[in-house]
């Protein structure tokens, strides 16, 4: 029943997570258009300002992700630790911890870097477009925040289900 259960939810999160990759491809889309008319309306240097915010965006945000999600997996087995664990994987996990939150801090100040350099390109483009438009660019910079976040809980659920799954075959003489 366990199992059953453990693949009925797995598969659940396989349809959810097609369906975000979906939406991500849409948006892919309009971010296209997005891009088409940011390049006929800004000088070469704004569009390119413009292109290397959004190219950093999806890195710095998948960054973050990925190292918070490590870290949380660092903590839960720091977590799990008791008398039985043995000095060399207490230290480590320790070491592990110490760097991958500093690797965090370290992605926090390139999004806040971003976070400026995003305010300086709503700038350069609310010179170009009415604000309808203007509203559309960031509404557009806030699903594609929101689809990547998705995206990557999405990932982590399907990994701790299969993880579950596997260790409940081992266990099963």
């Amino acid at each position: 029943e366990l199992m059953a259960g453990l693949q009925s939810r797995l598969q659940a999160l396989w349809e959810e997570r097609e369906l975000v990759l979906s939406e991500a491809r849409e948006c892919a889309k309009w971010g296209k258009e997005l891009e088409a008319m940011v390049r006929d309306l800004c000088k070469p240097n704004e569009f390119e300002r413009y292109m290397m915010f959004i190219g950093d965006l999806e890195k710095v945000v998948s960054l973050l992700l990925c190292l918070s999600s490590r870290l949380a997996r660092v903590q839960n087995a720091m977590n799990r630790m008791d008398g039985n664990t043995d000095a060399e994987e207490k230290q480590s996990l320790n070491e592990r911890h110490k760097l991958l939150s500093q690797q965090r801090e370290d992605a926090k100040d390139l999004k806040e870097n971003l976070d400026r350099r995003k305010r300086v390109v709503s700038g350069i483009l609310a010179k170009y477009l009415t604000e309808q438009q203007l509203q559309d660019y960031q509404h557009f910079i806030q699903v594609k925040i929101s689809l990547l976040i998705e995206q990557k809980d999405l990932e982590e659920q399907i990994k701790f289900f299969k993880e579950q799954l596997e260790n409940l075959e081992q266990s099963i003489p």
